[in-house]
């Protein structure tokens, strides 16, 4: 559980960061902030696994829970509006790059 709960909590960041740089490519940019949103949401099951299981107390899964709803809530706003995280370019720098 411990090894599911970290590689899906390190995924989470891993994919904001892959979508960041893909940001100029809207597509991509939705895609990868989606798996995020994935990745965050598997951590919350672990989050609910571990403390019907006894391992954390109440207290923190409710405090690891609001936290990630915070990131999710993020997530979705940034994959509802790529447009206000885009990098634009002009066409004239793309055909600049291209030749």
């Amino acid at each position: 559980m411990v090894d599911q709960m970290r590689r899906s909590s390190r995924s989470v960041c891993s994919n904001i960061g892959e979508a960041w740089r893909k940001r100029r490519y809207p597509a991509h940019f939705i895609s990868k902030l989606s798996d995020s949103e994935g990745e965050a949401e598997e951590t919350r099951v672990w989050l609910e696994l571990a403390f019907r299981c006894g391992y954390i107390s109440k207290a923190e899964t409710d405090e690891l829970d609001r936290e990630y709803d915070g990131i999710l809530g993020q997530l979705v706003r940034m994959i509802e509006r790529p447009d206000q995280w885009a990098i634009r370019t002009s066409r004239a720098k793309v055909k600049d790059v291209v030749v």
